[in-house]
């Protein structure tokens, strides 16, 4: 059985130079429903992004060639590229006539979300609370948002036919 994985981080900023890494998500689909992985904090490390992708055949993502996996390089050194086959799922979406962020090709397909007022801005500020004020709950706010964009891959995956 084919073993995919889902990724998606969250960051700072836009700029790999100067913004930080906050959080690499993960969901893992073997044989039945995912197994999400997320690393935030001390967890971030390529020894514990290799460890969670160990047994990974493809790993997808949404943007993540020009985004996600550029970044994870600049900060921890790996390049995914080279360790796995990737699919950014982003370009199959626009053969399908299908243009704009992840969220708005979720609504475009009725892909459903839970935090449908959490946007990238609103992660950033979830993140900075959580490191400036130890707030757990915006903390947790933020995981559930990554979590939506990882576990939504695999339905967007699945709608568009890829793999």
């Amino acid at each position: 059985m084919k073993c995919r994985a889902y990724i998606d981080i969250e960051t700072t900023g836009l700029s790999r130079r100067l913004a930080d890494l906050t959080v690499i998500g993960i969901a893992l689909e073997k044989n039945g429903p995912c197994e999400v992985v997320q690393l935030f904090d001390t967890e971030l490390s390529d020894e514990k992004l290799l460890a969670a992708l160990n047994g990974v055949d493809e790993l997808y993502s949404y943007n993540g060639s020009r985004f996600d996996l550029p970044f994870i390089r600049a900060k921890l050194g790996v390049d995914l590229n080279k360790c796995f086959k990737h699919t950014d799922l982003m370009y199959d979406c626009w053969r399908n006539k299908l243009k704009g962020g992840l969220k708005a090709v979720e609504r475009k397909l009725g892909i459903n979300r839970n935090l449908k007022d959490v946007n990238g801005y609103e992660a950033v500020k979830f993140w900075y609370e959580y490191v400036n004020n130890h707030n757990r709950q915006a903390l947790a706010t933020l995981l559930e948002y990554n979590r939506e964009d990882i576990v939504n891959l695999q339905v967007l995956r699945q709608k568009l036919q890829v793999g």
